[in-house]
């Protein structure tokens, strides 16, 4: 059995979790932000790290509580999150994982946080299924992993446990910071994701026609950009106010909101099915925050039941950046990474990329 503690902030969210064998969820405590961000529709660096220094020592005890861990030193590692994100907010973490590192001697992993919602889906935790979100993949391979979320949208082929190649990825906006812009022009309120899908569920998504942009152009086949949509609806908003009427009324927000909303699913979906018959997957990974919109859930399990491929998103509690994907990351990052723990000069990367171990250089783990 191998138990490690986690710990995650590389944005907005403070979170340590204990993760057994990579798969049981044995503790994941989750301190959000949103309240103190919402008055500025958007996170706030400085404000962001300044409260994960009050709450990285309750939230990493209260996880070991929670497991039952009354000596970290009963634990095999310690992993945490060491980019991409805020280099403010991922300094209070890693500096807090090394700290418990030193004082118990335990390992180190540091952590991509992009591999953590690559393994989000293969935690398991007993929650109630809906729309076949099952939280663990067979082991096999090559996966395709659609993340998305508010700081990224790629898709990858997984060829292996921790072997990924980067099919694409956005040009220019991710598909969350496209839904956080948008409602913040229809001051629908922040996080944006939420706030759309709520609107979205009382519009018509038919209501207005929306670009799908780079849908079928062959150069950017496997590639997403979402800033023209947003310019698109910016350019609706403004022709609305100069005929007239008020965008921001509930019910003509809730018709742009669900347009939106419908086009960003549509792109995504259909891409993501595209790569899938391109490299002859043998499943589908869907992750990051914006797996969690109801929409894009319902979109992807009808395509991907037409085409006869399993598909698996996390539970919405996995689908936000949470410290139990750090953990399932640093698991399979110690059985197949010969290089997978770090000394303590370890440090913090605002811009981390996400690369894979050579596979001849895979360890064997007992």
């Amino acid at each position: 059995m191998t138990k490690i503690l986690a710990i995650e902030t590389s944005c907005d969210e403070t979170a340590a979790a204990v993760v057994e064998n990579g798969r049981t969820l044995l503790s994941n405590v989750v301190a959000t932000q949103i309240d103190l961000h919402r008055r500025y529709g958007g996170v706030f660096p400085e404000v962001a790290s300044r409260q994960h220094v009050l709450t990285i020592a309750p939230v990493v005890r209260q996880a070991l509580d929670e497991a039952d861990i009354t000596d970290v030193r009963t634990l095999d590692a310690v992993a945490v999150t060491h980019g991409p994100g805020l280099a403010g907010s991922l300094l209070v973490g890693v500096n807090a994982a090394k700290g418990l590192s030193f004082a118990s001697g335990l390992p180190l992993i540091p952590i991509n946080h992009l591999e953590g919602h690559v393994y989000s889906n293969w935690v398991d935790v007993n929650a109630p299924a809906t729309i076949k979100e099952q939280a663990r993949p067979a082991e096999q391979f090559p996966v395709l992993i659609l993340l998305v979320s508010g700081g990224h949208t790629e898709l990858i082929l997984m060829t292996g446990h921790c072997q990924y190649q980067r099919l694409g990825g956005t040009l220019d906006d991710a598909a969350g910071e496209a839904f956080d812009k948008v409602a913040r022009l229809l001051a629908l309120g922040f996080p944006g994701g939420p706030a759309i899908q709520q609107a979205a569920a009382q519009g018509d998504a038919h209501y207005f026609k929306l670009p799908r942009p780079l849908l079928h152009n062959a150069d950017h086949r496997f590639n997403f950009s979402f800033s023209g949509l947003k310019t698109a609806v910016l350019n609706l908003v403004r022709q609305l106010e100069s005929d007239g009427a008020d965008p921001r009324e509930p019910q003509l927000a809730a018709h742009i909101a669900a347009s939106f909303q419908a086009a960003v699913a549509d792109v995504l979906i259909a891409k993501t099915a595209a790569a899938a018959a391109a490299f002859h997957v043998a499943q589908v990974c869907i992750c990051g925050g914006v797996s969690a919109n109801r929409s894009l859930r319902e979109l992807a399990q009808q395509r991907f039941t037409q085409m006869q491929l399993p598909l698996y998103i996390p539970p919405l509690a996995l689908c936000t950046d949470n410290a139990a994907m750090i953990g399932a990351a640093a698991f399979y990052r110690l059985r197949h990474d010969p290089q997978a723990v770090h000394d303590l000069s370890v440090d913090v990367f605002a811009n981390l990329p996400l690369t894979s171990v050579s596979l001849d250089e895979s360890p064997e783990f007992t």
